[in-house]
C-alpha cells in the first residue's frame, strides 16, 4: 500500500493541525521543542559567561550573585533564540514527531531516517 505522505514541516503542520485538540497539541509541541532548544542553547552560551577579568580564586558573595544573574540572562537569551527559530532543532522535532503522528494515523509504520 502506497500512501503519500508531507515531507515539509510547513505541510506536515498544515496537515496536522486540523481539529482543536489537534491545534492544541501541536501547540504543546512547539512549546516542549522551543524548551529543549532553549537548553540546548543555554549549554551552548555558558562558556561565553566566562569574562576572565575576575579572580575565580576568591569567593565573594558578589560572585555568587555576579552568577546567579548571568546564569538568569543565558537562559533569556537561550529561551529569546530559541522562540525566534534558533538553529531550526525545534521545527525539525516538530515536524519529526508530526510526520509520525501522520504514518501512526495512516496505518503505516515508518522506517528512522538514516
Amino acid at each position: 500500500m502506497n500512501v503519500l505522505l508531507p515531507t515539509s514541516a510547513a505541510a506536515v503542520q498544515a496537515s496536522v493541525a486540523t481539529t482543536p485538540a489537534q491545534a492544541a497539541q501541536h501547540d504543546k509541541l512547539v512549546k516542549a521543542a522551543q524548551e529543549f532548544e532553549a537548553s540546548l542553547l543555554q549549554e551552548m552560551l555558558k562558556p561565553m559567561q566566562k569574562d576572565g577579568l575576575t579572580d575565580k580564586d576568591e569567593d565573594s558573595p558578589e560572585d555568587a550573585g555576579r552568577d546567579t544573574l548571568s546564569s538568569y540572562g543565558t537562559e533569556a537569551m537561550a529561551g529569546a533564540i530559541a522562540r525566534g527559530g534558533g538553529l531550526g532543532i525545534a521545527r525539525h522535532v516538530v515536524a519529526q514527531v508530526e510526520r509520525q503522528q501522520m504514518h501512526l494515523r495512516a496505518g503505516v509504520v515508518s522506517k528512522p531516517q538514516k
